[in-house]
């Protein structure tokens, strides 16, 4: 069974910037009776010293604009709170700018590359001391669904910062396929005992743990960072739905991969909370599963649009042919969604100027559960395009997916893969769009 010990550095001097962080924490090592290091120790290493040696100081005044200049990209917010992706790739509060354990008046940023950090004191230490010591660099972290706070890596030099159990098998017999270990973490919890966050002790050493320690610097703390594919809970509840708002776009090309029924399904659900007038549920999805539904309602629609045509508009066969030879985004869609409107609950006025108020409420309710549903959609992976066809031939609708007297289809969804990342969405400003009174 394996056994360690940890035990805090006390007696370090109030570090500034420029000084020898590395002869500061090898005297303390040996002051006060205690052991000094030896080969195989990991030094836990407070990021506010290290901080503070290179300078990362700044006015208290500044830390807006520090957290602005330090950000990335915004993860969450609540008020004045920040949750943000910060310059050395660690999603935190405030970008780390923290006011904690520093003069009055004054605010630290992390350092700049933690990993390089760690790499230097670990050669200073073994100039000074003869020993090959792992260096880590830690920072205290909430974490998402958890309450408190733990001290975690964000620097490391000669240490095996991740253990991969993949491929290994546990004391049952299982394959184990998914498990890595942060031993880095785990080390900067277990120096945070022994340092605490009040007793002004910024360095803790561990000792029996030699063998997660290596010989050359390795890749540091940055492999601990999940990479943004590999990241399912990348943005916080608000940033995420603007984002998807934001992406939602126009898919007019699909691949052949299948569509998941259940995610439309999810994303009808997301529909159906839009507001609504009378206490009504004005909303039916028809989902168009399979390709022979598809075609039977995209070709009778194609004899009622030729139709239309000759006989509304005057047209010859040889224009019509052309006209409607057209690639059609609906008929190449894997998948097909007909929102359809059912003005149950609408009230009947006989003035016709309030009936029709009465029916654009309605329609309104149904572009508002309409936007749901794509935005749902684009936070699924699917991409879609919502087309007004449908609304110019209800009847044939109906009369080919057996639907009843009152549902009027509003478009047609196209819901797939896109073939390709959609061009480049011109940046609109939310000023020329509002009217302030």
């Amino acid at each position: 069974m394996t056994s360690f010990q940890v035990w805090g550095l006390p007696g370090l001097p109030e570090i500034q910037p420029g000084d020898d962080l590395t002869a500061a924490i090898a005297a303390a090592a040996t002051a006060n009776g205690l052991p000094g290091l030896a080969d195989g120790d990991v030094l836990l290493v407070t990021s506010k010293i290290v901080s503070k040696a290179e300078g990362r100081i700044i006015p208290a005044d500044d830390r807006e604009a520090a957290i602005d200049a330090e950000t990335v990209r915004l993860v969450a917010r609540r008020g004045r709170t920040r949750i943000v992706e910060n310059r050395q790739g660690l999603v935190m509060a405030a970008a780390g700018v923290d006011a904690s354990n520093t003069a009055p008046g004054t605010m630290l940023l992390l350092p700049q590359d933690p990993d390089a950090s760690a790499r230097a004191l670990r050669d200073g230490l073994r100039r000074r001391t003869g020993a090959e010591v792992a260096v880590v660099v830690t920072d205290t972290f909430g974490r998402p669904w958890r309450n408190g706070l733990t001290d975690v890596a964000i620097g490391a030099a000669g240490l095996a910062v991740l253990d991969d159990h993949r491929g290994r098998i546990d004391s049952h017999g299982n394959l184990l396929v998914m498990t890595e270990t942060a031993i880095a973490d785990e080390l900067a919890a277990a120096g945070d005992l022994a340092k605490g966050k009040t007793a002004g002790v910024p360095v803790a050493v561990v000792r029996g743990l030699a063998r997660v320690t290596t010989t050359d610097d390795g890749p540091g703390a940055r492999t601990l960072i999940r990479s943004a594919a590999d990241d399912m809970f990348r943005l916080g509840t608000s940033e995420a739905l603007r984002q998807a708002v934001t992406l939602r776009r126009t898919v007019r090309e699909f691949t052949d991969e299948p569509v998941d029924g259940d995610a439309v399904r999810r994303a009808v659900a997301a529909a159906v909370t839009a507001p609504a007038p009378h206490h009504t549920t004005p909303w039916r999805f028809v989902l168009l599963e399979t390709e022979a539904v598809r075609n039977k309602l995209l070709d009778a629609m194609l004899d009622a649009w030729r139709a239309d045509l000759r006989e509304l508009d005057g047209w010859d066969e040889q224009r019509i042919a052309r006209r409607t030879r057209r690639g059609d985004v609906l008929r190449n869609a894997p998948y097909l969604v007909v929102p359809c409107l059912v003005a149950d609950g609408s009230h009947d006025y006989p003035d016709k100027r309030r009936g029709a108020a009465e029916r654009e409420m309605f329609v309104v309710a149904m572009g508002a559960a309409v936007q749901n549903l794509l935005v749902a959609l684009t936070g699924e992976g699917y991409g879609s395009a919502w087309v007004s066809s449908t609304m110019f031939c209800r009847d044939t609708v109906r009369a080919a997916l057996d639907l009843p007297a009152g549902w009027d289809a509003m478009g047609a969804v196209a819901v797939g893969h896109p073939a390709a990342a959609p061009a480049q969405r011109p940046v609109r400003s939310a000023d020329n769009f509002v009217t302030v009174r």
